[in-house]
């Protein structure tokens, strides 16, 4: 079968659904590929490196006549009709917010498998598309804050005195607001965040942002989508937003409810409290806002100075890693479609996956699919747990007991040390000395140098060679000093050797290719 990308003709639109890379991974399937007339141009891929990966280069036309056609954008109406009956159409629907035109993809028998309508399990993640963008948009949406705020994002301390570190909020936790807590980071500014889930809190502060909670009962979801808050959470939420912007430099909203307009989060009294030179950044300014007063795709300046960033082609502003990751999602569907890869794709309306992508089929409309459930969370109606079983209570432990077994201990050591050589007793408080300062010098130690530092203090080992040449060193020593001797020898030098070599990797990292 021929699969066709075209150029997309949105305005604006920077990215291409095809890299050289997803190509040649299309052409070890059994497929042919073609490529419209300088398609990835704006994403700095020229028709060159396509026809060296075994792509062919034609007209629009040829390229919209293929069997199946991959492309960002949905389709326009002229489009639609360059398409073949029986053809397949993979890309961005949008199918929630489009009924007209999945009846218009219906009514020309093409088959739409809908790359923004992925189910949410976890065998479907390396198709995701939503989360392949919404990685690029969320980093892409601090670098573009940064672009327009008046100072550093890190602290600095400078001859001309010391620079404070920007405060980043960022409402959502999911894709988007992961990578912009990452990408604000990064750049040393004082992260927090905030999410209708309690659940990822421990996601955010492992990334090195303090979580804010909203204090009210959390929203879980089902379908691994956001859904709406109820309304005691939502004036919960209100009275923390509105805390929290008059502190901070920047706040980046992801909040976004498929099929819904975006819930409102800041409102005009809100952005009225915050500084002169702010910057908020709504990521869903396209569906609604977030923020009071965000335009899409326009950069608003408010009467106190706050600048408000609705640009919705955030992804397309990387467009280069934007279509990479996009091709890839691309790819990784059609090794999904293509069992026998033999260049035959087979669509298989039993696997969720399929199902669920598939928005047309046969003249019909197929939107929505049958619910997937992709959370733990209990079902609505479910009886509730019964009470928890009694705490079992632990009997005290007798102190004499602890005492007989340390005097016991101490009888069997002052015994070993009356049946040992005189030597023994210097040589065991030596032990009990360097365990003591070891234990306070490591404890000391950063936890993540722990394994540079032990793979050279490994060396130590040396030592116990030493001894053990020493115990062969005599003629007369018995079979059991020479096998512990040996031993010895073999186990420190493994120590030794690999020590240094762990070290030497180690090291290895922070060298330049």
């Amino acid at each position: 079968m021929r699969i066709g990308v075209p150029k997309e003709s949105s305005p604006g639109e920077t990215r291409v659904a095809a890299s050289p890379k997803s190509v040649a991974q299309l052409v070890k399937l059994g497929y042919s590929v073609v490529i419209e007339e300088g398609a990835g141009a704006l994403a700095s891929f020229p028709d060159e490196l396509y026809r060296e990966a075994g792509a062919d280069i034609v007209a629009r036309k040829a390229a919209w006549g293929a069997d199946v056609v991959t492309k960002i954008e949905p389709p326009s109406a002229a489009e639609i009709g360059l398409l073949k009956p029986g053809a397949v159409l993979i890309g961005l629907i949008a199918a929630p917010r489009s009924p007209e035109l999945l009846k218009k993809l219906a009514a020309a028998k093409v088959t739409v498998l809908a790359m923004d309508s992925v189910p949410r399990i976890s065998r479907a993640q390396a198709l995701d598309v939503i989360s392949s963008m919404a990685n690029i948009a969320g980093y892409r949406a601090v670098i573009e804050a940064a672009g327009v705020f008046g100072s550093f994002f890190t602290g600095q301390v400078t001859a001309a005195g010391k620079v404070p570190p920007a405060k980043v909020f960022v409402s959502g936790a999911g894709v988007a607001g992961l990578a912009a807590i990452g990408a604000a980071r990064a750049l040393g500014a004082i992260v927090r965040a905030t999410d209708i889930r309690a659940a990822v809190a421990e996601q955010v502060e492992s990334m090195g942002a303090d979580f804010v909670a909203v204090e009210a009962e959390s929203q879980e979801s089902t379908d691994g989508y956001a859904k709406e808050a109820s309304e005691d959470y939502a004036a919960a939420a209100a009275r923390m937003y509105a805390e929290q912007v008059k502190d901070v430099d920047i706040v980046v909203t992801t909040a976004l409810i498929p099929g819904k307009p975006a819930p409102r989060l800041i409102t005009e009294e809100m952005v009225a409290s915050m500084r002169p030179g702010s910057v908020i950044v709504d990521m869903a300014a396209g569906s609604g806002g977030n923020v009071a007063g965000s335009v899409a795709d326009k950069l608003v300046t408010t009467a106190n100075g706050v600048r408000i960033i609705g640009y919705t082609d955030l992804a397309g502003r990387l467009p280069t890693q934007a279509s990479n990751l996009f091709a890839q999602n691309i790819v990784n569907l059609f090794k999904l479609i293509t069992p026998g890869k033999d260049g035959e794709l087979v669509l298989d309306m039993e696997d969720v996956v399929i199902r669920g992508m598939t928005v047309t089929n046969d003249g019909e409309v197929t939107w929505p699919p049958p619910a997937v459930s992709v959370s733990a969370a209990p079902a609505a109606g479910a009886a509730p747990p019964g009470p928890p079983p009694e705490p079992e209570v632990k009997k005290p432990r007798n102190p004499a007991v602890g005492y007989s077994v340390m005097g016991v201990c101490a009888v069997a050591l002052l015994a070993l040390f009356w049946a040992s050589p005189a030597g023994l007793l210097g040589h065991f408080m030596v032990f009990m000395l360097a365990v003591v300062i070891g234990y306070y010098v490591i404890g000391n130690v950063n936890h993540s140098l722990h394994t540079p530092l032990m793979s050279v203090t490994n060396a130590i080992s040396g030592i116990i060679i030493v001894g053990s040449l020493l115990g062969l060193r005599d003629a007369d020593s018995s079979v059991a000093i020479v096998v512990l001797s040996v031993g010895g020898i073999l186990l420190a030098s493994i120590n030794v050797f690999g020590g240094f070599t762990v070290t030497q990797r180690m090291l290895g990292m922070f060298k330049r290719s």
